[in-house]
């Protein structure tokens, strides 16, 4: 309601509740990718699993699987297929046109939320999330027909 207020309060009263309405599902969209991104990065202390029977010396680090060198580990035909599927992305990121570029590694590479982008590329939020969607469905085509399928 804020948003409505500071920036359409010179809008007629009859455009009002479309404006608050799409307002209403940007942010309920946003506010579930973060979440999403969230979820996935952090795991929650109480979610390492804790038994109540033991002792109370529980240190959740324990729980947490070793984190081993991956690369040691991997396949050498593995490795290859990996660098070369890197550079076939950082050849679609740089055919995209430069706003969609500048866009999608603003938010997608410096981890950017959509108004901190649109502030560093001088342009509105909706102009960010065009942006980044038309980037993202550019680099899906272009890697599909590279034979990538991610």
């Amino acid at each position: 309601m804020l948003k409505l207020a500071e920036k359409y309060h010179d809008k007629p009263a009859a455009e009002l509740p479309r404006l608050f309405a799409r307002i209403l599902q940007n942010s309920i969209h946003d506010h579930f990718r973060r979440q999403k991104v969230r979820n996935a990065a952090v795991t929650t202390l109480s979610a390492l699993g804790r038994d109540d029977d033991k002792d109370d010396e529980f240190d959740p680090l324990d729980a947490l699987p070793a984190k081993s060198d991956s690369n040691a580990l991997e396949d050498p035909a593995r490795q290859v297929e990996r660098v070369q599927i890197v550079g076939l992305i950082e050849e679609a990121i740089a055919a995209l046109p430069a706003r969609q570029r500048e866009a999608f590694l603003l938010r997608y590479w410096e981890e950017l939320d959509v108004a901190e982008t649109a502030a560093a590329m001088g342009c509105t939020e909706g102009s960010v999330k065009t942006h980044c969607s038309r980037a993202v469905h550019a680099l899906a085509g272009m890697l599909a027909a590279k034979g990538v399928s991610l």
